[in-house]
């Protein structure tokens, strides 16, 4: 009993403080945001117990983080904590075939169509997909699409997920800043997801539909694992940019993992809706039903791949009228 009500003494000194916007915005952005970010990045991976165990109780002491439904209950370091995988069966994907389901955990922040290549950070605070892609002919087939902003606190499960079968095809990784992404940051500075850190996978789903994944980094969090391509993205990274890849991946299959908490903005193409309940400040889980497919034309040509494996065909794809 002392030890909850302890706890949530801490917390609401906590939101005090971080509702202090100016406040908030000093401690969390005035820092040396890159330094900072690879301290963390090297103090979360000691694997000495006596670190591990205080800096998963003094994370708990800040957030509402639930380990009931964690896969292993002893962490081998407070990465190993933020990383960790679910128990089976702890979130349910939908599976029907018109629905793109949710990639990640997250409280969905601004969302709706792409009007001729412009969407929203923060109410007033719009960007160029172009800006976020990195140039105009990678964002061409989101132009005039649909997207979610989906923003994982750092309680959240951290692995994302493919949001339905396809093939995912190339993956961009866009160096940047490391700004924080909170809603406080994004009232504040212009085109945020456009300066800081971040990949876009792009996949194309079994019918030829495009979809896009955009991974954003921010403060503490600068680093991005992609099966696909077993990779490790971060701020040092020496690599190519444009990573071709040739992975089918199956709805609900894990894609990778954020190592802290970060956003996700996921894209479809004209013709997609948003489903049910989604809006601004909804809680969404991972599996849970994002957009909506539209109809098709009834002889939408599939993706044809040779024995290898490689795709010899992709048509454009086009929803019905």
């Amino acid at each position: 009993m002392k030890t909850s009500l302890r706890r949530q003494g801490w917390r609401d000194l906590r939101n005090s403080l971080l509702q202090q916007e100016d406040l908030n915005f000093l401690l969390t952005n005035r820092l040396p945001r890159a330094a900072v970010t690879r301290f963390m990045g090297r103090f979360s991976k000691i694997r000495q117990p006596l670190v591990r165990d205080a800096s998963i109780a003094i994370w708990k002491l800040f957030t509402e983080l639930d380990l009931s439904d964690a896969k292993k209950s002893r962490f081998d370091s407070l990465h190993d904590c933020f990383t960790r995988e679910l128990k089976p069966g702890a979130r349910t994907v939908d599976a029907r075939a018109d629905v793109l389901a949710s990639p990640s955990e997250g409280i969905v922040g601004e969302c709706g169509a792409v009007r001729s290549g412009q969407l929203f950070q923060a109410k007033g605070f719009p960007y160029r997909i172009e800006d976020l892609f990195g140039s105009i002919d990678a964002a061409a087939p989101w132009r005039n699409g649909s997207y979610v902003t989906l923003r994982l606190t750092s309680a959240m499960y951290h692995r994302f997920h493919a949001p339905h079968d396809g093939c995912i095809e190339h993956v961009s990784y866009l160096s940047g800043d490391t700004w924080n992404v909170n809603p406080i940051a994004l009232k504040r500075v212009e085109r945020l997801f456009c300066r800081n850190e971040r990949a876009v996978i792009r996949m194309t789903l079994a019918d030829g539909a495009p979809v896009a994944l955009v991974p954003v980094a921010a403060i503490l969090v600068a680093s991005i694992r992609l099966h696909c391509l077993d990779l490790l993205l971060h701020l040092k990274y020496p690599g190519p940019n444009e990573m071709p890849c040739n992975a089918q991946v199956g709805k609900g299959q894990e894609l990778g993992w954020f190592e802290h908490g970060s956003t996700i903005i996921v894209f479809g193409p004209p013709g997609f809706s948003l489903a049910d309940g989604i809006g601004p400040g909804a809680r969404v889980r991972m599996g849970q039903a994002l957009m909506h497919l539209p109809p098709r034309w009834p002889h939408t040509a599939q993706v044809h791949r040779t024995v290898t494996g490689a795709a010899e065909h992709q048509p454009p794809w086009t929803p019905s009228s």
